[in-house]
């Protein structure tokens, strides 16, 4: 059926209709929904390794979910150095691989909350991204199934919330003690912190379920999911894997009309060009996007200055505005059993491994640390003078996240005994932003990642953090916490005024790797943006963008979830146009 290539030399045919540039979250929906059309002949060029490389089980179990980061499996990225992190320059991680971040992150599936998508609605002029109007493309994109011990979780979610797509989505296997004192503090304190039975049904303000994209005992990807299955069971589509797209070109000289990829495998290796005969579709990421606008001419005129490269379209947001997420863990040791010992023996980690070898099941068919999560708001007086960057009232600006054992910060010392959870606080609505600008001609030199992060612009943002420590202290003191906790971490211990707690979100925050907004939608006419309503690059024909970058602002869900169904709409516009 389809197939995979591993050097541009061997394609068999150069004559595609549609060539998708990076086979990621939203490329491998992409293509597989416009091959279902068998008239159409696709192209999906990835520049990372196969998801069945050397080590490749890392990706498939989810035990070891997000332990890429580092490995070959990323694209190893760093920002600059970040004023509001201490000067700190910290690791951006990205998947290089088939499948993309899907195959990378930490498994989540939120879609947030449905004003998210209003908002991208009234961003774009254009009713049909809604959240109403994309009920279709969340039914197709996702199935809810049982967790791997085929519990009977049917009290625990919204069936109305969930669809029949080739995406398989679980609950936990089994709720823990620190899962039933968190549900239990919703009961006690249900005006400030609500039970939502799912998360995933547009109204996620509140406390909830865990959804993780597993299903089977694996992973649940967007390559496992979509991609894969159609290279089997399709002749009409093919992969091109360890291939970088170095720029885009115009059809024919002083063309806008870009339909035609330069690759190459090496920085100083020969390039190939293909031209797609319909549309080249970027779907390369927040990063990747941006970075292939760039070294194609279509960008600000002074990034494109710099690296010496001849503009062909003003496009002055390409790169801008780009938000980014921080994550920060705090800790407390307690009097009852969590994940702390059992993940210090070795011999209990092994023992998991080998029963999932054997009939992938147990500990390791599941990812056990975090079963529970709370989308909430900043007290009201925290806005005061701020135009709220949430999408509206019922969407979030951070988020608790409850682990089941220490969760060290990056260079903090972890624990030798004891007993420990972790609460994870995200930076769901950030207000600072920043940028993705090319240094040189060449695309196998890593783009400026400025996410510009607690901008002393937007004080809101480490308002923010400092609000949601504050509210950790409030859901603890629910009476479910009675007698449950030994004390606080020796470096969380100290943090009783604002400026202790902001001086460790500035020493400890990072990535949670949630970047949007690089290539960004708008309405046809507006000047601001990089692509309209339709996703098609303004002031230039053939070249449409599906991923995170159009995502207009910071998702108070869970970008993943957002993407995949974007894609879904997005293959729906290009076969609408195209069948």
């Amino acid at each position: 059926m389809g197939k995979v290539y591993v050097n541009p030399e061997q394609l068999e045919s150069k004559d595609y209709d549609f060539i998708v540039v990076g086979a990621g979250n939203a490329g491998g929906v992409v293509a597989a929904r416009l091959a279902e059309n068998p008239s159409f002949k696709v192209l999906v060029i990835e520049a990372g390794l196969s998801d069945k490389a050397e080590d490749s089980e890392a990706l498939r179990i989810p035990l070891l979910a997000g332990r890429t980061v580092g490995t070959p499996f990323d694209w190893n990225y760093t920002t600059t150095p970040q004023p509001g992190l201490d000067g700190r320059a910290i690791p951006f991680p990205r998947g290089f691989v088939v499948g993309g971040c899907s195959n990378t992150n930490n498994l989540v599936y939120i879609r947030g909350p449905a004003e998210d998508f209003d908002r991208i609605a009234n961003v774009s002029g254009d009713s049909g991204w809604s959240w109403a109007n994309m009920g279709l493309y969340r039914q197709k994109n996702e199935r809810h199934v049982r967790p791997w011990n085929n519990r009977d979780d049917t009290a625990d979610f919204d069936p109305a919330a969930h669809g029949y797509g080739p995406l398989q989505t679980s609950l936990p296997a089994g709720p823990n003690e620190l899962d039933r004192r968190v549900i239990e503090t919703t009961k006690q304190l249900p005006e400030l912190f609500p039970f939502k039975r799912d998360l995933n049904s547009g109204d996620c303000l509140g406390v909830g379920w865990l959804h993780k994209t597993i299903g089977d005992g694996a992973r649940s990807s967007s390559s496992t999911a979509f991609l894969n299955p159609a290279l089997q069971e399709r002749d009409n589509i093919d992969l091109l894997i360890h291939a970088q797209v170095t720029r885009l070109l115009p059809n024919k000289p002083g063309s806008l009309d870009i339909r035609t990829v330069e690759l190459a495998q090496t920085k100083d290796g020969p390039t190939c060009t293909l031209s797609a005969r319909k549309e080249v579709i970027l779907c390369a990421g927040a990063i990747g996007t941006p970075q292939i606008l760039q070294l194609s001419g279509i960008g600000p005129k002074d990034v494109l200055r710099r690296a010496r490269i001849p503009q062909i379209v003003d496009l002055p947001d390409v790169g801008q505005h780009l938000q980014d997420q921080l994550i920060l863990f705090y800790q407390w040791r307690v009097n009852e059993p969590t994940l702390s010992s059992f993940l210090r023996d070795p011999a209990n980690v092994g023992a998991a491994m080998a029963e999932y070898a054997s009939s992938k099941t147990g500990f390791a068919a599941g990812a056990p640390f975090y079963n529970t999560i709370a989308f909430l708001r900043a007290p009201a007086d925290e806005l005061l003078g701020v135009n709220d960057p949430a999408a509206g009232p019922n969407s979030a600006h951070f988020v608790l996240s409850f682990i089941n054992t220490f969760l060290p910060n990056p260079g903090q010392p972890a624990p030798t005994e004891g007993e420990w959870i972790s609460i994870a606080v995200v930076l769901e609505s950030p207000m600072s932003s920043g940028s993705v600008n090319i240094k040189t001609a060449s695309a196998f030199d890593h783009p400026d990642i400025d996410p510009g992060y607690l901008s002393s612009k937007h004080p809101f943002d480490m308002a923010t953090m400092i609000a949601a420590f504050r509210t950790i202290q409030k859901f603890f003191s629910a009476p479910a916490w009675e007698g449950y906790f030994v004390g606080p971490a020796d470096e969380v211990a100290p943090l009783t005024s604002d400026a202790a707690i902001e001086s460790f979100v500035r020493k400890y925050a990072t990535t949670i790797k949630h970047p949007v907004a690089t290539a960004r939608i708008s309405r046809a006419g507006d000047t601001g943006g990089v692509v309209g309503a339709d996703l098609l690059v303004k002031n230039v024909q053939g070249l449409r963008v599906v991923d995170a970058s159009v995502m207009p602002f910071a998702s108070a869900g869970f970008p993943q979830a957002q993407v995949y169904m974007i894609a879904e709409r997005a293959a729906a516009m290009v076969r609408e146009k195209w069948d």
